[in-house]
């Protein structure tokens, strides 16, 4: 069966960096789309960056452009997500997620991981 499971959250300081791994197993990635989400305590689940299997293109939030990259190794079928600079304000529980195009709601994902903490804090 589909599973994603997510690795490489942890504790870092502001001005940090972390890479997130997502470990997919049960499909092949290369067909997918791959998504990055985050929810923070007490709000709602927001898109961070997807990878598109169509043609190649990433998509980033605005809050994370220039500082979050999207990447994907098919033939580990892993997508990683390397946050560099990272803000207090980018603490979360980061999951990523398969079942839907980049353009879908979040809603349309249907196949999530059990998500990986990432705190930001000096």
């Amino acid at each position: 069966q589909v599973q994603l499971v997510e690795s490489g959250g942890g504790l870092v300081q502001p001005g940090g960096s972390l890479r997130l791994s997502c470990l997919a197993s049960g499909f092949t990635l290369d067909y997918h789309h791959i998504g990055w989400f985050r929810q923070a305590p007490g709000k709602e689940r927001e898109a961070v960056s997807c990878s598109s299997s169509s043609d190649g293109s990433t998509y980033y939030a605005d809050s994370v452009k220039g500082r979050f990259t999207i990447s994907r190794d098919n033939a580990k079928n892993t997508v990683y997500l390397q946050m560099s600079s990272l803000k207090p304000e980018d603490t979360a529980v980061y999951y990523c997620a398969t079942g839907a195009p980049c353009w879908a709601a979040i809603g349309g994902f249907g196949y999530w991981g059990q998500g990986t903490q990432v705190t930001v804090s000096s």
